[in-house]
């Protein structure tokens, strides 16, 4: 039963990781897209490019809250994840084999993801409308 279990909580791990890439991916991939986007209508300057740009702009932030929701989500499942799988480690005696610190360097990992979006957003929101 133990080794089914393991297995289930690794394959909850990897579910986990397929999607938090994903989110991270999406979010990055429309921002730099919308970006260009934007940058383009910017330069235009006809009498409906503030109403698209706008547009635009909600959903670069309708999209990078949900992607920063989500992964603030996948990381604390993650980390549960860990946690369980190191009492089973733990309760088997094999816990030496497993470094418990690798727990910061995954929070840390995500943190990082989660200001890579925020960043990319914030420049595509910002540099079409200087660009103005």
């Amino acid at each position: 039963m133990i080794n089914q279990l393991h297995k289930h909580i690794l394959e909850e791990l990897r579910t986990n990781i397929k999607t938090d890439t994903i989110f991270v991916i999406t979010a990055i991939m429309l921002n730099l897209i919308t970006l260009a986007i934007n940058s383009a209508i910017s330069s235009a300057k006809s009498q409906n490019s503030m109403i698209i740009m706008f547009i635009f702009v909600a959903l670069i932030i309708i999209v990078n809250i949900i992607s920063e929701i989500g992964l603030t989500k996948g990381k604390q499942a993650q980390t549960k994840l860990i946690k369980g799988l190191l009492k089973m480690y733990k309760d088997n005696d094999v816990d030496k084999y497993y470094d418990s610190s690798l727990l910061d360097t995954y929070r840390s990992r995500y943190n990082l993801f989660i200001l890579a979006i925020l960043f990319t957003g914030i420049v595509a929101i910002i540099v079409p409308f200087i660009a103005l």
